[in-house]
């Protein structure tokens, strides 16, 4: 542990000094670059995003005050309360396959790394970020196998430039039943409920109950009514079109639910179904919203199972361990592109998400491999714990500003960030500001084009990033890499927290406080 706390204070300079050094820079011009991290900031800001995305009526003590009240009025054409929830993005639309992953991660990034984010006093906002989505679930899980999965179009939402507070475009709400069945979102959204169940067991045992309750119906409707969800909702298709398919989500809500309940039914499904559903047999490099393959494997890889499990858990940890290998390089052909700088890069369109959710699990599984002393076996080389924590690390460093531009791309930390961020409410002046209504067009004409930096700024926010040479256009037009998502930022609290808890040392009077409030 001490080892890593050395590293942790010490390997993003030298990092950083070997990555300007390769591109050509002098010494004497990178030595002012050079600066210190702060995780702890960065964790505090990550969750103050979440409340600006936050749809519905605010609370009082709501701190993205340029924020107000919006989508009062969602689900009342249909007859249900679907008051609530997260925007996605920059846009007002609430699509549920997205939502339902950042509730996931958060949680997982709670479950993983609590402790830490309670020594960082930011446990309290950790849970009020998730329970805002979940509550949100709850409502929108209707009748056993009725769920609510979007509320908003896409089209109409996207030929208009207005704050949510403002919104004239349709609000008109989509579900999925037996009849028009979505098992992808209904399996994601029982992963989310049933990873923060394990979180309000202790503080809320009520509650935890009542995600589990939901998460088991819906897992339920998921498996028994198969299909993908985009071809019930056309809505959904041009935005959150499931790709991947179903099966990975029914085998990642199964993993999950599985870990909230210790039933054997769960695990007994995430095994039987493992190599006909791709469990064991697809070998993934990138892990997101759409694609839950890498994360399930890397969840399966951790168990410990019965002498007649283990097998199918060895086959599982085969394919994670491809995933952290392609992202570590160390695959014969099938690795993970880096930038210049070393940044992970899989496509151009925000491809930032890919960077945070694969530096989680990257962190996570060092983790394990640390605690079970094991190595990650690759095909050019067997990798340690160590060096894959190291290459975690730096991938949250140059999110954090080490990276070739010396820009952070986490919105609001650090002296150089994106400033023109392609969001509607923050690129607009705010409610309480300019409480005049201000329509689709004035929005375009009067706000969208303009040169100048946001209003408001949008804290916490992970941007698309960086194109494959290290190079960022800070314009709200360039959306492809100034458009935040919140699934962006949710593995980012784990990481922040983790990296936090190094550097200070969480001690064992913390891990008392953190047990005592749980």
């Amino acid at each position: 542990m001490e080892a890593l706390k050395n590293q942790c204070k010490a390997s993003r300079k030298i990092w950083f000094l070997q990555q300007w050094i390769s591109l050509g820079f002098t010494f004497a011009f990178v030595i002012p670059l050079i600066q210190s991290l702060d995780y702890s900031e960065a964790l505090s800001k990550s969750l103050l995003y979440f409340e600006a995305q936050r749809s519905g009526r605010l609370p009082y003590n709501q701190r993205a005050i340029w924020r107000h009240h919006s989508g009062l009025t969602d689900g009342l054409d249909q007859g249900v309360d679907l008051v609530g929830g997260y925007y996605d993005a920059g846009d007002n639309v609430k699509f549920q396959l997205p939502m339902a992953f950042t509730i996931t991660m958060l949680s997982w990034s709670v479950i993983e790394y609590g402790e830490d984010i309670a020594a960082a006093g930011e446990y309290k906002y950790a849970l009020e970020a998730i329970k805002w989505g979940t509550d949100y679930f709850v409502k929108a899980h209707t009748h056993p196998h009725v769920l609510w999965v979007q509320v908003g179009e896409g089209d109409t939402d996207h030929y208009c430039w207005q704050r949510p507070e403002d919104m004239t475009t349709s609000r008109r709400a989509y579900k999925i039943d037996e009849a028009h069945p979505g098992s992808d979102v209904a399996g994601e959204t029982a992963a989310a409920l049933a990873a923060a169940s394990i979180l309000f067991r202790r503080t809320n045992p009520h509650y935890s109950h009542l995600l589990l309750v939901h998460a088991e119906q819906l897992f339920e409707f998921g498996d028994k009514f198969r299909g993908k969800y985009d071809a019930s909702v056309g809505a959904a298709k041009g935005y959150y079109p499931s790709l991947s398919g179903y099966k990975d989500e029914l085998l990642w809500a199964a993993m999950w639910l599985y870990k909230a309940t210790d039933k054997s039914y769960y695990l007994t499904y995430a095994l039987e179904n493992a190599q006909s559903f791709g469990g064991t047999t697809w070998a993934i490099s990138e892990f997101s919203w759409d694609i839950k393959y890498a994360g399930l494997q890397l969840l399966a890889s951790k168990l410990k199972g019965e002498k007649e499990h283990n097998k199918i858990l060895q086959e599982y940890r085969s394919k994670a361990e491809h995933y952290v290998c392609a992202c570590m390089n160390q695959n014969n052909k099938t690795n993970v592109h880096r930038t210049p700088g070393g940044l992970l890069y899989i496509r151009q369109w925000n491809n930032m998400q890919y960077v945070s959710n694969a530096a989680f699990l990257l962190m996570v599984y060092s983790d394990h491999l640390r605690e079970t002393n094991q190595m990650a076996r690759c095909e050019r080389r067997s990798v340690g714990p160590e060096e894959i924590f190291a290459f975690a690390k730096s991938q949250v460093d140059y999110i954090l500003g080490l990276n070739p531009r010396g820009m952070s791309y986490l919105v609001g930390y650090g002296l150089k960030y994106p400033r023109r961020v392609h969001h509607r409410g923050a690129s607009v002046d705010s409610y309480k500001k300019r409480k005049s209504f201000i329509s689709c067009t004035q929005g375009y004409d009067n706000w969208f084009g303009r040169k100048n930096p946001n209003p408001n700024t949008l804290i916490g926010a992970l941007v698309g990033g960086p194109d494959n040479k290290d190079r960022f256009n800070d314009h709200r037009r360039n959306y492809m890499q100034t458009e935040a998502c919140t699934y962006n930022t949710a593995p980012l609290v784990g990481l922040f927290a983790k990296l936090h808890g190094l550097e200070r040392g969480t001690d064992i009077e913390d891990s008392q406080l953190f047990y005592a409030r749980k």
